[in-house]
Order: C-alpha cells, then structure tokens, then sequence
C-alpha cells in the first residue's frame, strides 16, 4: 500500500505493533508514562510531569521513535552461550537491525585479536583490564567519545575523569551532526542553542524547515505545525526532496487532522543538495529589493551590515540560480512571504550542517532571520532541530576539546581541580589520529562510532589499530562487529527508567528535566554513573588491584565514592556550568527549569556588544554537475534513529528495504538504468556493490537518497573547516550497471 500522508492509522496500527512486541499495549503504556525524558528526539518530553507530557503539559505527546527505543529496551536478555555460538566473523555479517535485536547485553564481554569470539568477563575483571590499560598510557594517546542518549551527570562525570586523568581529546557526537550549527549560532550571536521555548513556535505566523524530515525524525513537532496552519500561519519547507510527512500529515491525536490530514507545507521548494547557500543569499536579495528589510533593527541591533548588504548588491541572480538550482522566480515568491511575515521561526536540520560550508549555512540563516529582525522577540527566532535526546546536554556538560572558561575556572576555584591545557582533539582528528597509529585507547559512553563516522572502511582500519576500546552499551550494533581493538570491551548499562537513582537531559529547548529512573528490566547491566566512578577510583593509586600505579595528578578534590551518587554531581554541575545553578536544589524541588541565557525575546545578545553579526560567503560551486555524476545524501529511515535500525522498511518513502538507492525517472533514463536493477554505486571514497536503483518522483533530478550508516563507506573525511562536521550531504556519485 502506497503511503501518501504522514501519521494517521498506520501509526496507530503501528502502536499496537509495538505493544505486542513488549508484551502488552498496557505494559508499553506504563513503561512511556514513567517520570523519564523520552529516549529519542532533543523535542522532550517527559520528566517530572510524567512521560508523554511536554513543557507545556499537553498529553499524550509520543511518537514511533518513543516507542521503538523503549521495545527495544523491553527486549529479553542475550543468553551467554551465544557468544560461544557466535563467532565475530558471523556479527560482521548481520545488519544493523539484526544486531539491535539480539537482545539486552547484560554480562561485560570482552574480545582479543587471535580469537573469533567474545567471551564473557567479570565486571572485576573488566575494570582491572580497564584501569591497567589506561595507566600504562600516556593520556593524550587516548580518547573519550560521548552519545547523545547519556545523562547530564554521566557525561560530566566521564568528561572530569578523563581530564584529571590528563586529555583534553574529549568529544561528542555532535561532531557528527549539529555542530555546525552551535558554531555558526555562537558566531553570529553569541549562543550556540535554540533561541526560542517551544511556546514560540506557537507564537509564529511563518515557519521555515530546512533540511530536514521532521515528520519522520521528530513526529511530535508535526502538532506544532498542524496548529500553526489552522490559525492560518504558513510553512516554507526547503528540501531537494518532497518527504511525504511534510506535505500531508494526520496527527493521531487529533481527530480531525487524523481523518482529513493536515497540509503542512503551504511552499516547497526543492533546491540541488548543496544549493541551501545559494538559496538562502537568494531569499535575502530577494527580501532586501522588496524593500522589506528592518532598517531599525539592522542599525541598532547588527554588526557588519553595510558588508553584507553591499555582497547582496553585488551577488548576481545568474550566480544564485546557478547555484542552487532554483529559479529566481520561486526565490521571490519565497522572500514575499517571508516580507508578509510578522513572527517567524527558522528550523533546520543537518541537510543544512553535513556539508564542508554547514557553518556558513547557518550563519546564513542567521542573516536572513536579523534581516528582517526575526530574532530577539516572542514568536520569533532560531531552532536548529538537535537529534538525540541530551546531545546538547552532554555539550552543556563540558564534553568538548576545548572547556568553557567559566566551567575550567570554576572547576580550579570551587574544588581545587587543576586541568590540563592542551588544544584537545575532535572527533574526526580522534579517528585520523588513530588511523596514524597515534591513539592507544577509545573510551565510548553509548553510541556507535563506527557506524557514525564517514568512510567506513578508514573508520574500520582506524579503530582496530587501537590496543584497547571500550564500548558501554545497552544493546549491539555494528560498532561491537566491526573496526575492533586489540582488546575490545563492552560494559552493559542500565537504559535512562532503569537507573536506581534520577538523572537529567537537556531538550533542544534549553529545558532541563529529571528523570526518575526505575527497575530493571534484566539482571547485570550497571549504572553509567557507577561504571564511571568505579573506574575513577581504580585510577587511583591506592585502589585495590592495581599495582605499581603512578599517582593520577590534579584529582585530590575528587571523592570518587561520592561521585557514585547522581546528586553530588549535580552539586558540581550547579556550581560550575552557566546556567545550570537551579540543577543542585532539583532533588528536593522537583523543579524542571529553563536554562538561563540562552532564550532571545529581545535583541541583546550574549556577543561582546550585544550585537547580532553578519557574515560574508562565497558561494561554492554546485558539485556533481557531469553527465554522469548524482548529488548523493545519505538520510535516515522511518524506521530508525540515528545509526539504529529497527525495521528494514522506511514506510514513508514507500520503501521496503534499505539496500536501495533513490533516483529520479529522468536520471534513470539518462543514466540508462532500469527500475530494481542490481548496480553498483561508486564515489571518489569507496563504493558499494549490489544496490538496487529505484524509481523516485520526489527527489530532484540529479540527486540521489541512499541510507545511513550503510552509505557511509561512500562518504569521505571532507569536512567543514569550521566544526569539523564531515560532509554526509553532496557526495559525487556515478552508477556503474556492469
């Protein structure tokens, strides 16, 4: 069956699929209203007023990525004989999906090369491994990588750890996605989050979402946009490919949107992947010869106009056309709405920030929303779309390269920490600096980096070159199969409403919320935070089992006994992180808070003169323009988050497996290709054998869809300057049906 909307029956007959799956609707039911922040998206929900609740109270707020993170922590436990049975060579064959639902991981396992098997280990003996490792190496030959789905205090904690042990290579998974879009916010105003509360978005009367599937990745969204349309507000969707959920979408919670559907897009516009430069330099020439900009506000409240509005003078229409592919024409058709608005909110997602010119893009956005004074009041202003659900809370915790002043400086003058200084290295640097044979130890807090990164098989060669790896883990994926360690570690973990004891995340909103964990659901797996302190204090000197250990520096101030209790850490994080001072009192007054500092209703921002700051490009070349090239991008599925998979099909693009690529008909007839035929895709980075074209009117001609992570080993390590973002969007591909 032809999917044509979004939502709607199928999503409910989704639900009841799931219920199934973790035995029960109700048992599934009770599990989403537990005091916990939804696993998935950095939307939120949840917390303190109980899941499937928002910020703004409104029930039932939940959507398939809920559901599919939570079944997949229903799941029973892995058996120990499947190690025994399971050699690696035979994980290596199984698809993301299939490794996902092996099961809960409950023993820690470790493999060594020479073998073809995991075994099982004791927890003792994991950490002596661990810890003994780590003291045999000099600091900077190691590195500390951090998921998204973690806490507020596991990430503080692993990040103070792994400084006082003596690295700054401390980074996160927003390398690989948003970062772009805190450096170019940072770069034009000063913060590096959404500038607006959820509450905007109901403020608005023009929503733009560029570059990116929301529908899909952040369903819940799709409630927000329904309202806005039926008070009459309009939405401009700017996406080389028109995504299903984006033009029609049925809110199951609604009853009227769910029998008639909502139209969400009232413009779309398709430019070439990699055009989003051109096109946003194109609206704003667009804005300024309709004579709509806010001269009062760019007088008072900009820095660098008169630069920017001479480039738009100087920038010709040829160019912008030529460049993004969309005609002159449409881009003023655009710019006139955007010239009607009076409260507009910018929203985008990484088809803006996975390209080596993401921060540009942003800090393009930026300048269109001051053109028109569209930041620094209610209604109005900046919301890149963040992913996992405390990806900004792990960044707010310290998890980068290069510490905050304020949180370094405090760190010294409240606990007596001294950290080291050294210029730290990001993500892509930890794997290129691995591949050099310059890293010794990876220490990863959730996640997948292997699947994450580009250039699969550099990524592979990279990470088996280590002497040591270590992976806390809920549940398998492709990053425990491939690109192995010499010694390889995985730590079984509790989920988020397992944890004995509340933690915190951080929503893309800036809204802090406490979760209260809950009781497991299988035996074995620990406490992130516990894991944490334990391996805190077997670095030290007089720790038991470790023998011979030379005195880790600077951690005199640290009691890693207390550290193991989640309200201590939020005493640090109340004292050191901006912001975050409401964080040390939450246990007691339950009090979820917005983060101070961060919301713009008016236009003062935190730059050295409170001045917004305009930026200057130029503007690249469309790539892929040869008679026999495709844009690729890789995307994501319906029926995954981030690089898990848990179903082969991706419903909404009417796609029933994921070994695809997606071209339009009049591409496959100049490439002289046929529907379903078996090719192979090859770019300048690596190829990928035995894909199957297929048929797909909703992508502009020229362009191609293929899916993430297992596109991956086409991406190359280009990457953006600026945030070291690699550039997943725009790979040059050629088809070769030989």
């Amino acid at each position: 069956m032809k999917v044509s909307s979004g939502g709607g029956f199928l999503a409910i007959r989704y639900t009841w699929k799931k219920g199934r799956e973790a035995g029960g609707v109700w048992k599934l039911f009770k599990a989403l209203r537990s005091r916990n922040a939804c696993k998935t998206c950095a939307l939120g929900m949840g917390g303190q007023k109980g899941g499937m609740v928002n910020e703004k109270g409104a029930f039932p707020e939940v959507c398939k990525k809920s559901m599919q993170a939570m079944v997949a922590d229903m799941q029973p436990a892995i058996e120990p004989t499947l190690w025994a049975k399971t050699p690696v060579s035979e994980l290596q064959t199984m698809s993301p999906r299939q490794l996902e639902n092996l099961g809960r991981l409950i023993h820690p396992l470790r493999w060594r090369r020479g073998t073809d098997h995991y075994e099982v280990i004791t927890w003792q003996e994991a950490f002596k491994s661990i810890a003994e490792k780590l003291k045999a190496t000099p600091p900077d030959e190691t590195f500390w990588y951090f998921s998204g789905r973690s806490s507020n205090e596991a990430g503080f904690l692993l990040q103070l750890l792994a400084r006082v042990y003596g690295t700054n290579n401390i980074n996160n998974c927003s390398y690989y996605c948003h970062q772009a879009s805190g450096v170019g916010l940072m770069s034009t105003i000063g913060s590096p989050t959404a500038t607006i509360v959820l509450d905007d978005i109901d403020k608005a009367d023009l929503v733009f979402l560029i570059g990116g599937n929301p529908a899909s990745n952040h369903p819940r969204l799709m409630t927000s946009m329904m309202h806005l349309r039926r008070r009459g507000g309009k939405i401009i969707v700017i996406n080389p490919v028109r995504e299903t959920g984006l033009i029609k979408f049925r809110v199951p919670s609604d009853p009227i949107s769910l029998i008639l559907g909502t139209k969400i897009a009232s413009h779309y516009v398709q430019p070439h992947i990699g055009g989003d430069l051109a096109l946003l330099w194109g609206i704003a020439k667009a804005v300024k010869q309709a004579g709509t900009l806010d001269k009062s506000f760019l007088e008072h409240h900009c820095r660098g106009t008169d630069e920017w509005l001479a480039t738009l003078d100087h920038l010709s229409w040829q160019e912008i056309e030529a460049k993004s592919g969309v005609a002159r024409s449409e881009i003023e058709t655009i710019a006139k709405v955007y010239g009607e608005s009076d409260r507009v909110v910018f929203a985008w997602t990484m088809g803006i920030t996975h390209h080596a010119h993401g921060v540009e893009n942003v800090q393009a956005i930026a300048s269109l929303a001051m053109a028109r004074g569209m930041i620094g009041k209610p209604g109005s202003g900046m919301m890149p779309i963040r992913g996992h659900s405390n990806v900004q809370g792990v960044g707010s915790m310290g998890v980068q390269p290069r510490l905050r002043k304020q949180i370094f400086d405090s760190l010294h003058s409240q606990f007596g920490i001294d950290l080291p200084t050294t210029e730290g290295k990001d993500t892509l640097a930890c794997i290129e600096a691995a591949h050099n044979d310059e890293m010794k130890v990876g220490f990863c807090l959730g996640g997948n980096l292997y699947g994450s990164n580009p250039d699969s098989t550099y990524a592979a060669e990279a990470l088996s070159r280590l002497d040591m790896n270590v992976m806390m883990s809920t549940t398998m994926n492709t990053g425990h199969a491939h690109g192995l360690a010499a010694e390889t570690i995985i730590l079984p973990v509790l989920a988020r409403d397992e944890e004995p004891q509340p933690t915190t995340q951080e929503s893309m909103f800036n809204f802090v919320r406490m979760s209260d964990g809950g009781p497991r659901r299988v035996p074995g797996p620990r406490s992130e935070v516990e894991v944490i302190a334990t391996l805190g204090r077997m670095l030290l000197s007089d720790a038991p089992g470790v023998a011979n250990a030379p005195d880790i520096a600077n951690a005199p101030g640290i009691n890693w006994e207390a550290m193991q209790r989640t309200a201590t850490i939020r005493d640090w994080i109340g004292a050191v992180v901006p912001g975050y001072e409401k964080i040390a009192a939450i246990d007691d007054s339950k009090e979820e808070f917005q983060i101070g500092g961060r919301t713009f209703h008016q236009p003062r921002f935190n730059t050295d003169d409170g001045r917004g700051i305009f930026h200057i490009h130029e503007i690249p070349p469309l790539k892929g323009t040869g008679n026999q090239n495709l844009r690729l991008m890789t995307v994501r599925s319906e029926g995954q988050f981030n690089t898990v998979v848990y179903e082969e099909e991706d419903v909404y693009r009417n796609q029933n497996r994921r070994d695809v690529i997606l071209i339009h008909p009049e591409d496959i007839q100049r490439l002289s290709l046929q529907h379903d035929q078996r090719v192979t895709v090859k770019s300048e980075t690596g190829q990928l054998a035995n894909i199957l074209v297929r048929e797909y009117e909703m992508i502009r001609p020229g362009n191609a869809l293929m899916y993430y992570p297992e596109a991956n080993v086409l991406v190359s390590r280009q990457a953006d300057p600026k945030s070291k973002t690699p550039a997943f969007k725009g790979v040059v591909v050629e088809i070769d049906a030989s």
